[in-house]
């Protein structure tokens, strides 16, 4: 049984954006989940955001008090994947770490020696092999990608990535959550960048080319999309929100393994560089205060 009232447990690795969505959605959906991250910091701001989202859900109508506070009760933290592991069994943990494959492998080893058999992994990869991670455990059949997109809790798309080994009965599974935390779901046999990522990483890393070219205003590069193909958000913003540092080794990913067409831009290079990460920084082809952005901020031709 899953959903709500189900007492299945999720475990969360990682806590940052990705993380603290997936945490978020899943004890809305009334499982049991623990968000771990070796950063307490960390923890403790995706515990605030998670209840900030709870609350602005409260105050527009839109998710009970009652519920509210009921998902909240549901959500533990931990510092230690062993800890929360040896806790008490888990039928699903989701890996949210950064798109490096020695993070992603040292993370599914541990959770496959602790995990009870029959319990599935998913990795929330947005490019890299999901066979490759599911390499490094000892059950590959259980392993597969679940790649969430940004922010979590409005965007309804769930990619559910098979990788050579992933069983019929695990992509099953996945869909039923998938189907309870009110995503839908498509499945993609593994291929670099998925189908998302690839088409997101060429169009995000055409417009920086376009932008260091001297094509068009970063605004107007993304008022293109916005307006002229109803995209709810143009590509250069879409880098800002994602990170321009993830963005950057997704298209090194894809290079290497697709070709040419994906060199990326030098002038994500140069923004990684510097610091511009989008967002996260507070700067990237746009500036941001308190989370907003800076109208007119947006970078000149370089």
């Amino acid at each position: 049984m899953s959903g709500a009232g189900s007492t299945d447990r999720v475990v969360v690795v990682g806590s940052g954006l990705m993380g603290t969505g997936i945490a978020h959605g899943f004890a809305a959906a009334g499982f049991v989940v623990t968000l771990v991250d070796l950063d307490g910091a960390a923890l403790e701001r995706a515990v605030a955001s998670i209840g900030k989202i709870f609350a602005d859900g409260v105050r527009l109508g839109k998710v009970p008090q009652a519920a509210a506070e009921s998902a909240l009760a549901r959500l533990t933290t931990d510092t230690s994947l062993t800890a929360a592991l040896t806790d008490r069994p888990a039928v699903l943990l989701v890996e949210t770490a950064t798109e490096s494959m020695p993070a992603k492998v040292a993370i599914v080893k541990e959770a496959d020696r602790l995990l009870p058999a029959d319990a599935i992994i998913g990795s929330n990869t947005s490019a890299l092999s999901v066979t490759e991670i599911a390499a490094a455990t000892q059950r590959p059949d259980r392993v597969l990608g679940m790649h969430f997109f940004n922010p979590v809790h409005k965007m309804k798309l769930l990619e559910l990535v098979r990788a050579v080994g992933t069983s019929d009965e695990t992509i099953a599974r996945a869909r039923s959550w998938g189907e309870a935390l009110g995503k839908t779901t498509i499945l993609v046999n593994e291929a670099p960048g998925l189908t998302t990522s690839r088409m997101s990483a060429m169009m995000g890393n055409e417009a920086m080319y376009m932008l260091m070219e001297g094509v068009a205003t970063a605004e107007d590069i993304d008022t293109a999309l916005r307006v002229g193909f109803n995209h709810p958000m143009g590509p250069l913003e879409l880098g800002d929100l994602t990170g321009w540092d993830t963005r950057l080794a997704v298209l090194k990913y894809l290079h290497e393994t697709l070709g040419e067409k994906f060199r990326p831009c030098p002038l994500i290079q140069k923004m990684v560089k510097a610091g511009r990460l989008g967002r996260k920084s507070g700067k990237g082809v746009y500036e941001y205060a308190d989370g907003q952005r800076i109208p007119g901020s947006g970078l000149k031709a370089r």
